[in-house]
């Protein structure tokens, strides 16, 4: 049970309302930005280009939000974006990885990244060895998404676990929905 009550969404101000409204998925971790009411034109958008927009490739992405998840011991971001991370591509032996730790068996690329997410979420600063093996594979934009991506689902396991956010199942087109639209 959620440590503070969701937001009614009829005692939303106009503007926060009509953003509810607006969602075609109204998960609980979105339902308590709206706490936030400022923030959540922000948290959507940025959350938004992330999941849709990146130049980083989706099963990357993937790779390094359940890496997060599970370092942050976050079982509703964990179980949300398993269930993405399939749908762009992402292998029931590589999900288990980024469960485990365990990379032997993952190609290259896998294996830099997650040592990439780790040292980011563990150290802040990644060793200059693992940020120049993560160089190799990628561009300064997708090491910039990379980022960006690791430190937006930091603050996400964060919300979830320290409200205690209950968890709900996402419809499956939902779930499909995050491959890039625009690269």
């Amino acid at each position: 049970m959620a440590r503070i009550a969701y937001p009614d969404p009829a005692a939303l101000p106009e503007a926060a309302r009509s953003l509810y409204d607006a969602l075609a998925v109204k998960l609980n971790i979105f339902r308590m930005v709206f706490h936030a009411e400022t923030c959540v034109r922000g948290f959507m958008t940025l959350g938004g280009a992330i999941l849709q927009r990146q130049q980083l490739d989706a099963r990357l992405r993937e790779l390094a939000i359940l890496r997060v998840a599970a370092l942050s011991r976050a079982r509703y971001e964990w179980t949300q974006h398993v269930a993405i991370a399939r749908a762009v591509g992402v292998s029931d032996a590589e999900i288990d990885a980024m469960e485990t730790g365990e990379l032997a068996g993952l190609d290259p690329v896998a294996v830099a990244i997650t040592r990439f997410t780790e040292e980011c979420v563990r150290d802040v600063r990644v060793s200059d060895p693992t940020f120049s093996e993560a160089r190799r594979h990628l561009c300064e934009r997708e090491i910039t998404e990379l980022l960006l991506t690791i430190g937006f689902y930091m603050m996400v396991a964060r919300l979830l676990e320290t409200l205690a956010i209950d968890h709900e199942e996402a419809p499956p087109q939902w779930r499909q929905s995050f491959r890039p639209t625009t690269r």
